[in-house]
């Protein structure tokens, strides 16, 4: 399991920098470098990678401009000297954001993350009803696998999302509401609100514009009431 990589950096001594890192994994190998992402979208359009570590604030074309253009989308590691791009690069599933002056043991953690979804994505392959049953989310600087079964309701968080458990306490992930309703199966699950997604096998009850859950209430706003009735047997 070889993840394909390219680094793209207008820095060079960056570039060095990834290079000398990656050489320590085994399970990575580093098959071009790039000092503008010009050259990276063209190389990229014949020669498909797993792995882009890519500066952000480049000449040209940024690091953000490149991932949203690619048709295939690899795995993405922003480096960048600049906080305030995090949460775009986020909203681009990036796997990682990492700050410079890149520390090993920071990219380290980074690349751990990508091996597991790579890992995750192969032995996924023919095995499409168990992908069903289960949601990944990055948290605390880990990817974590959440049974969908055991999802009690989700609520939006401004940027972020927190994911509400029936036996556990509740994960915290940076990733729109809209976004995370996109990987769920859309028999299973259904947007109740601009704040909330709910189970639609768990709800008990609807009245008065609100479902009952258990322990709980939540809002069901007008634009997606007719839905919900439409999607239970609710006897009203």
């Amino acid at each position: 399991m070889t993840l394909k990589c390219i680094a793209i950096d207008d820095e060079p001594l960056a570039l060095r920098l990834i290079d000398e890192y990656v050489s320590r994994f085994p399970d990575l190998q580093l098959i071009r470098t790039f000092e503008d992402a010009v050259s990276a979208a063209e190389f990229l359009k014949s020669k498909p990678v797993d792995l882009i570590f890519s500066d952000i604030n480049m000449p040209d074309i940024t690091g953000i401009d490149l991932a949203k253009s690619l048709t295939i989308k690899p795995m993405i590691i922003f480096t960048t000297s600049y906080r305030n791009y995090a949460y775009e690069g986020f909203e681009l599933e990036a796997i990682d954001f990492i700050e410079k002056p890149i520390e090993f043991e920071r990219f380290t953690r980074a690349v751990e993350k990508a091996l597991m979804i790579h890992q995750y994505k192969n032995a996924a392959k023919g095995k499409p009803n168990e992908i069903d049953e289960s949601l990944y989310v990055q948290s605390e600087y880990k990817v974590i696998k959440i049974a969908l079964s055991a999802i009690r309701y989700i609520e939006s968080m401004e940027n972020y999302i927190r994911i509400h458990l029936t036996n556990d306490k509740p994960v915290l992930t940076l990733i729109p509401l809209k976004e995370v309703l996109k990987k769920l199966p859309a028999a299973k699950f259904q947007r109740i609100h601009r704040s909330y997604i709910v189970p639609v096998h768990k709800i008990k009850s609807l009245q008065k514009r609100k479902v009952q859950l258990a322990g709980i209430e939540l809002p069901v706003s007008d634009a997606y009431y007719e839905i919900i009735r439409g999607l239970v047997t609710w006897g009203v």
